[in-house]
C-alpha cells in the first residue's frame, strides 16, 4: 500500500481502515489489517488503536503480528474480542492526555454514530483525535457523520468516503468542511463492489468546501 511523510511522520495504508503511523521513535497502529508474513520489530506497535469489531477495522491475525510484548491496546469498550496484555477498554468522551497520555501521545476518544440516514445515534465503536510527533491526527472509524467535528482542528483527517454504512462522499465533504484540515487523506474500503480507487468528484468537492486543504490519495 502507498504512505505519505508528513512532518517526518511516514503514515502508510494497510488497506481498509488500517493505518501504520511511525515517527519520533514510536508506532503506532490504527485498525491493522491485510498483515502478510513477519514484521519486522522496528515496524511492530508501540500502540495500538482499534475503532470496531467489524471485520476491515479489528483483524485478530493482523494484530497479534504487529503487537510487541509491552504495547498498548486501546479498544471500544463493549468490543467483545479479549486481548492479553496491556489492553484499556475506552468509552466516546475518555480523554487519555497530559498526565494520562499513552507513551506520550495525547488522544481523544472521539464517538463514532451508526445512522447515516436520517437522526444519529451512538455507535457501537469509537474514533480517535491524537497528537503523535507534534502531528494532529484524526481517524473516524466507522462512522457517519460525528456532530464533535466542530470541535477538532487536526492537521490529518483521514475520511472513509466508500459507503454504504459509513461515510460517503457528500458526507465526507461535510466533515471536511467542518474541520477544515490541513490534509485530508480519503479512503475507500476493499469490500466487493468498491475496487479501491478515490473519485475526482470528491477531490472537487472537497477543494470547494476547504480550499486550503490539500487532498492525498494512497
Amino acid at each position: 500500500m502507498s504512505s505519505v511523510t508528513i512532518d517526518g511522520i511516514l503514515i502508510k495504508w494497510l488497506g481498509n481502515s488500517g493505518f501504520m503511523i511511525k515517527g519520533d521513535g514510536m508506532v503506532l497502529y490504527i485498525d491493522p489489517v491485510n498483515i502478510s508474513g513477519e514484521v519486522p520489530e522496528e515496524d511492530m506497535a508501540d500502540l495500538l488503536l482499534i475503532t470496531h469489531e467489524h471485520f476491515g477495522h479489528c483483524d485478530p491475525d493482523s494484530i497479534r503480528k504487529v503487537r510487541k510484548s509491552d504495547c498498548t491496546t486501546l479498544i471500544p469498550n463493549n468490543m467483545g474480542l479479549q486481548f492479553r496484555g496491556d489492553a484499556r477498554r475506552v468509552i466516546e468522551g475518555d480523554s487519555l492526555t497530559g498526565d494520562l497520555n499513552i507513551k506520550g501521545v495525547d488522544i481523544e476518544v472521539i464517538p463514532a454514530y451508526d445512522s447515516c440516514d436520517g437522526a444519529c445515534y451512538s455507535g457501537s465503536g469509537v474514533g480517535y483525535f491524537f497528537i503523535f510527533g507534534g502531528l494532529k491526527i484524526y481517524h473516524p472509524g466507522h462512522t457517519c457523520t460525528v456532530p464533535e467535528w466542530n470541535f477538532m482542528a487536526p492537521d490529518v483527517a483521514i475520511l472513509p468516503i466508500g459507503g454504504p454504512h459509513g461515510m460517503d462522499e457528500a458526507q465526507s465533504t461535510i466533515a471536511v468542511a467542518s474541520l477544515s484540515p490541513r490534509i485530508v487523506i480519503p479512503i475507500v474500503h476493499d469490500f466487493g463492489e468498491i475496487d479501491g480507487t478515490v473519485p475526482d468528484s470528491f477531490v472537487d468537492m472537497a477543494k470547494e468546501k476547504s480550499p486550503s486543504t490539500q487532498v492525498i490519495i494512497l
